[in-house]
C-alpha cells in the first residue's frame, strides 16, 4: 500500500501548485486573489496580468493534471499503470482536489477545471476532445468562460461512456462524474450570477 499512497499524496501535491497566485506576483507583484473574481484560474490571471500569462497559467494548470496521470504513476513505479490501471482515474482525482483544496492556500483553491481537463486528456483524449469541443461551443455562443467549463467537465464522464472500450472505461466514467460534481459546486458563486444575469462574459471588464 505505501506506493499508492505516495503516489496519490504526490498526485494530490503536484495538483495544489498554485500557478496563478505565484504568475501574478512575480510578474505585477500582487495577489491575484485580490483582484478581478479572487479565483487564481488562468481566466483571472488574463484580467491581471494580460492575456499571454493567463494563457501560461492555463497551460501550467492543465500540465500538472496531465503529469499527475500520465508520468506520475510510472515515475514512482506504481503497479497498474498502464492503460488499463485504476491508480491513474485514483490520481486525476486527487490532482483535481489538489488544486481546489490547495495546502499553500490552507485549502481553499482554484475551481480545478484546467487540471481535470489535463488528467482527463491523460485518462481518455478522445473523450477529452469531445468535452474541449463543446467548451469551444459553448463559449461561442454565450461568451461565459464558466458556463462553456461547466459544460466541458458535464460532457467528458458521458463522452467517456461513448468512446472508451477498455476496462478503465466505467472507473474514468465515474471519476468523471464525482469531479464535475465538484467543479459545478466550486462554480456556484457563477451559477447565481449567471442566473441573474450578472457573470462576467469573455472580453468585458467585471
Amino acid at each position: 500500500m505505501i506506493q499508492p499512497i505516495a503516489y496519490l499524496l504526490a498526485a494530490f501535491l503536484l495538483g495544489s501548485l498554485p500557478f496563478g497566485l505565484w504568475i501574478t506576483r512575480l510578474v505585477r507583484g500582487v495577489d491575484v486573489r485580490e483582484h478581478g473574481s479572487g479565483n487564481i484560474g488562468a481566466t483571472n490571471v488574463r484580467r491581471v496580468a494580460g492575456t499571454g500569462w493567463g494563457i501560461v497559467a492555463l497551460a501550467l494548470d492543465v500540465a500538472k493534471g496531465w503529469v499527475a496521470v500520465a508520468l506520475l504513476p510510472g515515475a514512482l513505479g506504481l503497479a497498474g499503470a498502464g492503460a488499463g490501471g485504476r491508480w491513474p482515474v485514483a490520481g486525476a482525482v486527487a490532482a483535481t482536489a489538489g488544486h481546489v483544496f490547495s495546502p499553500w492556500l490552507g485549502f481553499r483553491g482554484g475551481k480545478g477545471v484546467a487540471t481535470f481537463i489535463g488528467a482527463a486528456g491523460a485518462l481518455c483524449p478522445p473523450a477529452a476532445g469531445i468535452a474541449i469541443a463543446a467548451f469551444v461551443l459553448a463559449l461561442a455562443a454565450w461568451r461565459y468562460v464558466s458556463l462553456g467549463s461547466m459544460i466541458m467537465v458535464m460532457v467528458y464522464p458521458l463522452a467517456v461512456l461513448a468512446v472508451l472500450r477498455t476496462p478503465l472505461r466505467t472507473p474514468a466514467a465515474i471519476a468523471g462524474a464525482v469531479l464535475a460534481i465538484l467543479i459545478a459546486w466550486r462554480h456556484r458563486a457563477n451559477w447565481k450570477r449567471l442566473a441573474r444575469g450578472e457573470e462576467s462574459k469573455l472580453g468585458r471588464r467585471r
